[in-house]
Order: structure tokens, then C-alpha cells, then sequence
């Protein structure tokens, strides 16, 4: 590779890297609690319990939950009902002043099917693994801080690339994994940031590409409500608005008929960014690992409860649902977290060893100038 050619692709590592480094140490230091959050949870007592009951106990039904939520919190409205992954009996509740609430401003909680007893998630509404998510996502700064944080993760991907470009002739004069501990510390740590980042590289690429995408969440939403959920939704555009909700009781039997062989991943009620303002929104999901990350959204009738559509899923909200838990480890169980986790811890290496380069070269350019000017002198 020509020298001018190295010196090129030296200047964009350098910046890119320099540019986004704080951001990405906070972010991986955020990142490595969000990995074991289920852990954390349970550590810091901040995790929902149930009351141990009878297996056999029997659930109520949808709308008298509904009910049991509303005096749980009066005067707000229900936007959404979930599932609980960790345990078949808990329904997660979001109410807010209003459908339309903006999710930081929700207030979530948990349902036991079996009674309608209210079980508060501290974790959900704030707290330590709350203030690590709103940094990790947009740093309590909203859109703008989100759309920040996908600008440092496409210069992140820049500097990997770049990075790696740069490594290759690296490579023709030494041996692979070759420190040379006999030389200077600034040596030793650019053959340890080499060998770091070059170990790190895939993991880099799909945490930086699935990191970018994230955070472009809401503006992928916008596009799927302005395009697909518009066009399912067109008929009821001039419909009046709607005065009563039909009770929800049958709304999981009625999308189950509609999407067969997918199971719900949650509701959404009318008014909510997930839904018109006239329909309930059934979301529904596949049975695997992956495709339990690929949603169908089953719209019904908030009056009448017939199915009105059925909705495809465009490529950006598939990239969307497989990338956020591929972004924190979630596919693997505990191997893949562990893995994240050292991968994480070699990353913020990386970032450090990085700055400490920068710096130990500029001073170094900085001190030639000087000691000619005094020799001439």
C-alpha cells in the first residue's frame, strides 16, 4: 500500500476513532450491566415476585384485568399489555396520563393473571438499571440524543473499517499476535491495541451496525405508522371518534385465529404509536429463538373486534426486532452474555489503549520541534 495511500486511511482511523471514543466508553460501560439486567434485577431486589399459588389456579380474563389496572392506577389510560418471559402468570401493564404518552413518561407495572394484584418494577419506571438504559439509549437527551448516538456508531464502524485497512500491512512485518514486550510501552500497547481490536472485529461490526440501527428506533416506527399502519388503518381515516371500547376479553383467541401457529407478544390499545386511534393492535410472534423477535401485527376492530388486516412486516422492522437483542447478547443465554461481557471489556481496552496513543504521539511530535529549535539555537 503506497505511504500516502496509509497516511489517508491513518487520518480517518484516528478521527473517527477520537471523535466517537468518549461516547463509545459510556456506552460500552452502560452496555456491560444491560447484559446481565434479569441478574441484576434479582440482585438489587427490583425484580417483580408473584405469590406462590396452585398450579391449577385459574387466570382472569383480559378485560377484568383491564379493570384491576385501571383501579391500580385511576385516570390514566392503558397503551399496552405484555408478556412476562420469566414467569406465564405476570402481565405487564404501561398506563399513562394519556394513549398517545410518550414512553419515558409510562409508568409500567406488572398483573398477576391469577388475582389482578398489582406488583410494582422499580427497574421499569427508574433506579440504577433505568438510568444505565436512558444513557445507553439516548442519554436522557430523547431523539436528538439518540440520532447523536447513531452518528458515533456509523464513525464507530468508519474506524473498524479503517482500523482494519490499516492492519494489513501492519501485518507483512510482523507475525500475528506478535507484542513486542522488549520495546517501548507505546509499542507494546499499539501491538496490543492491534491484536485487541483485530480479535474484537466481527463483534465490533455487528454491535457498532446494530447499535446505529437502534438507535434509529423511532424514526423506523415513523416510517412504518406513515407507511404500512397508514395504509392497513385508511379506511377508518374520516371514522368518528370512538366514544367506548369494546371489552378485550377475546382479542388473543381472535388474533391467534387470524395469525395461526404465532403466539402475542403484546397489545396495543387505540391511540398508542402501535395502533390507530381504532383499533387494538395484537402483536404477534413467532415460536423460535430468532422468530419470537419478528412481529405480525394483527389490527381489530376497537368496536366491533372483526379483523380488519393482517400487516406484513417490511424489512426495516425486521432489522429492527433482530438487532436489538442481538445488540446486547440476548440470543445465547448465559455463554452468549458472558461472551458479550469480555468482548465488551476488550472493547473499552481498545478505546483507552486508542486515546493513550493519540496522546503519547502528539506529545512526541510535539517534542522534535522543540529540541531542533534549541540545537539551531
Amino acid at each position: 500500500m503506497k505511504s500516502q495511500t496509509i497516511r489517508r486511511w491513518s487520518f480517518v482511523h484516528t478521527w473517527t476513532s477520537l471523535i466517537c471514543t468518549l461516547f463509545l466508553l459510556m456506552l460500552a460501560v452502560t452496555g456491560m450491566p444491560l447484559i446481565f439486567h434479569h441478574e441484576i434485577d434479582h440482585l438489587l431486589g427490583d425484580a417483580p415476585e408473584l405469590r406462590e399459588m396452585p398450579a391449577d389456579t385459574p387466570k382472569l380474563d383480559l378485560q377484568q384485568l383491564v379493570l384491576k389496572a385501571q383501579a391500580h392506577r385511576p385516570g390514566e389510560v392503558m397503551q399496552y399489555f405484555g408478556w412476562n418471559e420469566d414467569d406465564s402468570n405476570g402481565v405487564i401493564a404501561i398506563m399513562a396520563a394519556t394513549a398517545g404518552t410518550e414512553p419515558n413518561s409510562s409508568h409500567t407495572f406488572m398483573l398477576d393473571a391469577r388475582t389482578g394484584e398489582a406488583v410494582e418494577m422499580p427497574s421499569a419506571n427508574g433506579g440504577f438499571m433505568m438510568t444505565m438504559l436512558r444513557l445507553h439509549v439516548d442519554m436522557f437527551a430523547g431523539l436528538p440524543g439518540k440520532l447523536l448516538l447513531a452518528f458515533m456508531g456509523l464513525l464507530f464502524v468508519v474506524a473498524i473499517i479503517s482500523g482494519t485497512v490499516l492492519y494489513a500491512p501492519f501485518m507483512r512485518r510482523l507475525k500475528f499476535a506478535t507484542v513486542r514486550h522488549e520495546k517501548s510501552p507505546r509499542l507494546r500497547w499499539l501491538d496490543l491495541h492491534n491484536l485487541i481490536g483485530i480479535v474484537t472485529l466481527t463483534w465490533a461490526l455487528v454491535v457498532g451496525v446494530t447499535g446505529v440501527i437502534s438507535a434509529l428506533s423511532d424514526l423506523v416506527i415513523a416510517a412504518w405508522r406513515n407507511d404500512s399502519l397508514s395504509a392497513m388503518v385508511a379506511p377508518y381515516r374520516n371514522a368518528p371518534p370512538l366514544t367506548q371500547l369494546a371489552p378485550v376479553s377475546r382479542v388473543l383467541d381472535i388474533a391467534a385465529e387470524a395469525a395461526p401457529g404465532m403466539v402475542p407478544d403484546f397489545i396495543a390499545f387505540p391511540g398508542t404509536r402501535f395502533s390507530s386511534e381504532h383499533h387494538y393492535a395484537v402483536f404477534m410472534k413467532g415460536g423460535t429463538h430468532l422468530t419470537a423477535h419478528l412481529l405480525t401485527p394483527v389490527l381489530i376492530d376497537a368496536t366491533t373486534l372483526a379483523v380488519t388486516a393482517v400487516g406484513d412486516r417490511p424489512w426495516y422492522m425486521g432489522a429492527m426486532g433482530l438487532s436489538q437483542p442481538l445488540h446486547f447478547g440476548d440470543y445465547g443465554g448465559r455463554p452468549m452474555q458472558i461472551l458479550w461481557a469480555v468482548l465488551d471489556a476488550l472493547t473499552i481496552i481498545v478505546l483507552g489503549s486508542g486515546v493513550y496513543l493519540w496522546v503519547v504521539r502528539r506529545r512526541a511530535t510535539a517534542v522534535v520541534p522543540a529540541a531542533r529549535a534549541q540545537v539551531t539555537g
